[in-house]
């Protein structure tokens, strides 16, 4: 059904959840790919330059999380590709999804509560749900 899962990911154990599922379906699907994104959201009009030793850092950091993802499925023989991009993440989850043919978004979004609906319509899972060209799924 699904070829290629986009699992956007920002290395916490609530995103972990949305990995879970989409390893689920690899097990159970002909899936040929998961592509893992970790965005690490830069500064608008600011000087790339004054933060360039500080984005390197994080990328470091990530690449380190994101390998070690990796290790603990690599039992199940999924292909997994692992890609951190800087940017806006919204803009670069859907534009990522889209340049790279996902069939389905698979990421972790939070309860909206009763008390204060209208605080879930500007999440990230939200908008990346309204733009995107393909499928999303939320995990919760």
């Amino acid at each position: 059904m699904f070829k290629h899962i986009l699992v956007p990911t920002d290395l916490t154990a609530k995103s972990e959840k949305a990995i879970e599922v989409a390893v689920k379906f690899a097990t159970f699907d002909d899936l040929n790919k998961i592509s893992l994104l970790h965005v690490i959201e830069t500064i608008e009009d600011a000087d790339d330059k004054e933060f360039r030793e500080f984005y390197e850092k994080l990328k470091d950091r990530a690449e380190k999380e994101m390998n070690g993802i990796i290790d603990r499925y690599s039992r199940k023989h999924i292909v997994f590709d692992a890609k951190i991009v800087f940017g806006n993440r919204v803009r670069e989850i859907v534009r990522f999804a889209h340049e790279n043919a996902a069939d389905l978004i698979i990421l972790s979004s939070h309860k909206i509560e009763e008390t204060d609906v209208a605080q879930g319509w500007a999440t990230i899972s939200y908008r990346v749900g309204i733009l995107a060209h393909c499928p999303v799924m939320m995990v919760k």
